[in-house]
């Protein structure tokens, strides 16, 4: 029998948090700490630039079936495999997708919630949490407008949009007696229901009619003006058409920020169209919904208060970590239709008891949730509503700034308009072909991801391919932003260039390698 002793890392519980180990934890986060911040004073590029082969060789590498190697080393060893390849959104030259350079106080407060790991699902593990992200909903709903509306913190705008869905579902689902209609009267009127939005809204609106179960033709593509916004009158023409067709029209989506270009629908007139048909109108506002703390731009919003439910991403134009959304509604009624209870959670009779704990898993298509409210409350309580909407404005203008800085341009001809911060292009200088131009816009931003120089992100507008700068980040300055777009002429140019050297002439016929002679005049001079 051997007489070795067990490897002091095989003791797992030392691993885990708790009185005994307090000390460790301070010193083994602390380290963690200290290695992010060192990377984050370097960082000059948004990523490293290794390929994808190179990435997995480094994953397959890993052995996670060998004996543990203690705290201090796996967490280095996890350093430079994730921090050292990492997307950077901080760096200026990062310009591509949604994401933005997070708040400090955020940061610290994400620290916290994972350390005690609370789930917000019931009162009895959260207590003040809870408490905490009522109160972020409440505050929430009265930007929105909504006097004494509900809502939960969700994991995006994905969910949220679901789950506003699902609620707007229910309610078209709901007989004259107030109850949920069931059997073949509920599955004939499903069949029926039809969600209005435009080419422009968020994928989730066709996703989540596909997970609710409707029919395949149920969402209803309404007519944009040339920037994408929905047209009130194609609106109107769309409810008639669907009542004319015996159809029912379970909710209308509006988007106050779209995905590509950043505009936002009418919502005013939206909600006149769908106050006289007594239709559902949910506004997305998972991009946009920044402005509702927004000095210079809260305006764009106005009518949002008129919605039966809101989506709104503090992960995006709230400057917080990922993962932090809300679903707001008008009406608590709304998100209770979507309530499921169980006895050993939130069983029915204590739900409907006056003293009755606030268990937000009533509300929730979660039942485990993280406590990502405390991430936004630290931020609020840090810098104020102002502070964030300044930042949200500094974002705002830049963009502005960017689109009259290219006006004119011979180069990089820019695409339709934006209300928030986004910037579409195209590089197609004179006696370059649309078709030209359309292959250009895949591989310019492809090589300068592969580089790891700058991040841009490409999409298809009025079927054409195009470069898109996303600018999420306050302290990127116009000049930042020329330098990106400097990098993509770069490419483009490096691009025709090599095009036209191949297509100069065909190769020369070579008996040898092409290189050879010059080889051999070398050799020979040695």
């Amino acid at each position: 029998m051997s007489t070795t002793p067990p490897d002091a890392t095989l003791t797992c519980t030392d691993a885990l948090l708790n009185s005994s180990t307090a000390g460790t934890y301070a010193r083994t986060v602390g380290r963690v700490v200290d290695d992010v911040a060192a990377r984050l004073a370097v960082v000059d590029q948004p990523w490293s630039g290794a390929s994808r082969t190179e990435l997995a060789a480094l994953v397959d590498g890993v052995d996670l079936d060998a004996p543990g190697i203690g705290a201090d080393d796996a967490l280095r060893e996890t350093a430079d495999l994730y921090a050292t390849h990492a997307v950077w959104f901080h760096d200026p030259a990062y310009a591509a997708h949604l994401n933005c350079p997070v708040a400090i106080p955020a940061v610290g407060a994400e620290a916290m919630l994972a350390a005690i790991n609370t789930s917000v699902d019931t009162y009895d593990q959260s207590t003040v949490a809870t408490l905490m992200e009522r109160r972020l909903i409440a505050w929430t709903n009265e930007r929105i407008g909504f006097t004494g509306g509900d809502g939960v913190f969700t994991s995006g705008g994905t969910q949220s949009n679901l789950h506003a869905l699902l609620a707007a579902r229910e309610s078209a689902l709901t007989g004259p007696d107030g109850t949920r209609l069931r059997g073949v009267a509920r599955h004939g009127l499903q069949d029926r229901l039809r969600i209005l939005t435009t080419s422009s809204s968020h994928f989730s609106v066709a996703k989540s009619a596909m997970i609710l179960g409707l029919s395949d033709d149920a969402v209803v593509t309404v007519g944009g003006d040339a920037d994408g916004r929905m047209d009130p009158g194609a609106l109107a023409a769309a409810l008639a058409t669907t009542a004319r067709a015996g159809d029912v029209v379970m909710a209308v989506v509006a988007t106050a920020g779209t995905t590509d270009r950043g505009c936002l629908d009418p919502i005013t007139a939206i909600a006149e169209l769908c106050d006289a048909t007594d239709v559902w109108l949910h506004v997305d506002a998972a991009y946009g919904g920044g402005l509702l703390v927004s000095r210079e731009r809260r305006h764009l919003l106005r009518g949002i208060e008129r919605a039966r439910s809101v989506t709104v991403d503090f992960h995006k134009t709230f400057f917080q970590p990922v993962s932090a959304s809300a679903v707001l509604v008008r009406e608590p009624a709304d998100l209770a239709r979507t309530s499921w209870y169980a006895d050993y959670l939130n069983p029915v009779p204590e739900a409907g008891a006056a003293d009755a704990e606030i268990n937000q898993v009533d509300r929730s298509l979660q039942t485990t949730r993280r406590f990502d409210a405390l991430k936004l409350w630290a931020t609020l309580r840090a810098v104020g509503a102002d502070g964030i909407g300044e930042m949200v404005d500094a974002v705002c203008d830049l963009a502005a700034a960017v689109h009259a800085d290219l006006a004119g341009d011979p180069e990089l001809h820019l695409i339709g308009r934006t209300d928030l911060s986004t910037v579409l292009f195209r590089y197609q200088p004179e006696g370059v072909t649309d078709a030209q131009a359309d292959a250009l816009v895949a591989r310019v931003r492809r090589v300068l991801f592969d580089s790891g120089r700058a991040s841009v992100a490409r999409t298809v507008v009025d079927g054409r391919p195009c470069l898109k700068l996303t600018l999420l980040n306050p302290e990127v300055t116009l000049a930042d932003v020329r330098r990106v777009l400097g990098l993509v002429r770069g490419a483009a140019h490096g691009i025709l260039a090599g095009q036209a050297l191949a297509d100069e002439q065909e190769p020369p016929c070579r008996d040898v390698h092409p290189h050879l002679d010059r080889y051999d005049t070398v050799e020979a001079a040695r």
